[in-house]
């Protein structure tokens, strides 16, 4: 199966995602908190280094329950910029 290629607003905000997730695991381990949200260190380790910037919903989820976080927030920080609309004269 061949992948479809990330946009680069993909990229963008898969780096922001890791970048939040590496901030709220603070001093805990990366064994620790995969543990605590039922999945594998090398995920999360994918996951924080953007090597896997669109993880599952379920996944997500799970993260931010491990962590504390709620998806808003997770979806406040990580979400793209809004891109202004052109006016029209």
């Amino acid at each position: 199966m061949v992948r479809t290629p990330l946009t680069p607003e993909e990229r963008l905000r898969g780096e922001r995602l890791g970048a939040m997730l590496r901030a709220a695991r603070g001093d805990r381990s990366m064994a620790a908190v995969a543990a605590s949200a039922g999945i594998s260190a090398e995920t999360l380790r994918k996951i924080e280094t953007g090597r896997a910037p669109t993880p599952a919903f379920f996944t997500v989820a799970a993260l931010a329950g491990a962590l504390g976080l709620s998806m808003d927030e997770i979806l406040g920080r990580c979400a793209p910029e809004p891109v202004a609309a052109p006016l029209i004269a």
